[in-house]
């Protein structure tokens, strides 16, 4: 598969238009829950920070200010357990989805190459294994891949987009020895690092000493700012790691002009040293998710995972319910409520939904009071 090749690739968002519109015709309106965009404000700091920097009439630096590398490795001691990291392994990216889909491409893979994502995932890991003519596999065993020297990039995603599942050390640390035995790369998406619900719950980054041994070589991550810092209007996010990896990177970037525009960068620097506006978010999320999963659970759902990050993953508390994930987000879209279907993240996907708890707290309100109005799944 090759560019031309993804006009006929459905988005598949645009194939829920039904879905849609059934939930648009709710008398007392849609709650939208399905994409997971922030609705709170960006933060006045971040703001005034981007105001500040807007005299900005000279090219930026694809590799970013000097000031802003620094700032992430400093995010990644105080907030990540990960000391010591190089700021010449940090490299500012337009969002964190086009460096997904076009890493497998940067890294120059392609026919004969294999590109792990795990089994239920955002489906761009797919997508740019395809773009690139590679060959994408889902799997969440290590055992599937291991030894196999096509496999040249492994991508990790912790938390998990959509099920919320966290990776621990020994896990991690699995997938970074069998891909050091055949040079494969690992890269860790852990965008809703700083978003754990369960007490005590710690999400461990793959750059963390337990996981790398001290040697970063071959591994990069991943991370945006637009959950944590409601910045997905910036397109602000960062790949860390590896030097040698990011130089590589950083060459091909620069033909291409895939820069960060110098005011986003300040905002970056600024966001990242500023955890009080994070912390406040969290709680945000945090209540929004107990209300959300009372009222799920009251109303016959299942939550399976979901121990972190911005999403509820939900099946039928009823095991002998069968219906398919379209099926019962049409469920969910009687009571005018849109949530994505699992069959959108993979075949193992399919009998889940995810619910995103990126809604205002009045929208929250009505649609856990719808829910528990409506009886077992709403039928």
């Amino acid at each position: 598969m090759g560019l031309s090749d993804l006009r006929d690739l459905p988005y598949p968002w645009d194939t829920l238009a039904d879905v849609t519109a059934l939930a648009r015709s709710h008398p007392d309106g849609l709650v939208d829950l399905s994409i997971g965009t922030p609705v709170d404000p960006t933060p006045p700091v971040v703001r005034a920070a981007l105001e500040a920097a807007s005299d900005a009439h000279a090219y930026p630096l694809t590799y970013g200010t000097a000031p802003l590398r620094e700032a992430v490795a400093a995010w990644f001691a105080r907030r990540r357990g990960v000391p010591d990291l190089d700021p010449a392994g940090v490299l500012p990216t337009i969002g964190s989805k086009e460096l997904v889909g076009l890493l497998p491409s940067l890294l120059r893979l392609g026919a004969g190459d294999v590109v792990v994502h795990p089994a239920v995932a955002y489906p761009t890991y797919d997508v740019g294994a395809r773009l690139a003519g590679a060959t994408a596999l889902a799997t969440d065993d290590v055992a599937d891949w291991a030894g196999n020297p096509d496999v040249r990039l492994v991508w990790v995603n912790t938390p998990s987009n959509p099920t919320g599942a966290v990776a621990d050390v020994a896990a991690l640390r699995r997938v970074v020895e069998a891909a050091r035995a055949t040079g494969a790369v690992v890269v860790s998406d852990e965008c809703y690092a700083l978003l754990p619900w369960e007490p005590g719950l710690r999400i461990p980054s793959l750059l963390d000493p337990e996981v790398t041994g001290g040697d970063r070589t071959g591994l990069l991550v991943a991370y945006s700012l637009s959950k944590q810092s409601n910045l997905a209007g910036y397109r602000a996010a960062f790949l860390a790691g590896d030097p040698a990896l990011v130089a590589d990177l950083l060459a091909t970037r620069k033909h291409l002009g895939m820069i960060v525009p110098r005011p986003v960068q300040e905002a970056m620097r600024v966001a990242l040293g500023d955890d009080a506006h994070v912390d406040a978010q969290r709680a945000v999320y945090g209540r929004r998710r107990e209300v959300l999963r009372g009222a799920l659970e009251a109303a016959g759902w299942a939550v399976d995972h979901s121990e972190a990050g911005l999403y509820l993953w939900v099946r039928p508390a009823d095991s002998s319910d069968v219906a398919t994930s379209r099926e019962l987000v049409a469920r969910l879209a009687a009571l005018g409520i849109l949530a994505g279907p699992g069959e959108f993240y993979g075949a193992a996907g399919a009998g889940h939904v995810r619910v995103a708890l990126t809604a205002p707290d009045e929208a929250i309100a009505v649609a856990a009071a719808r829910l528990r109005a409506a009886g077992p799944l709403g039928v």
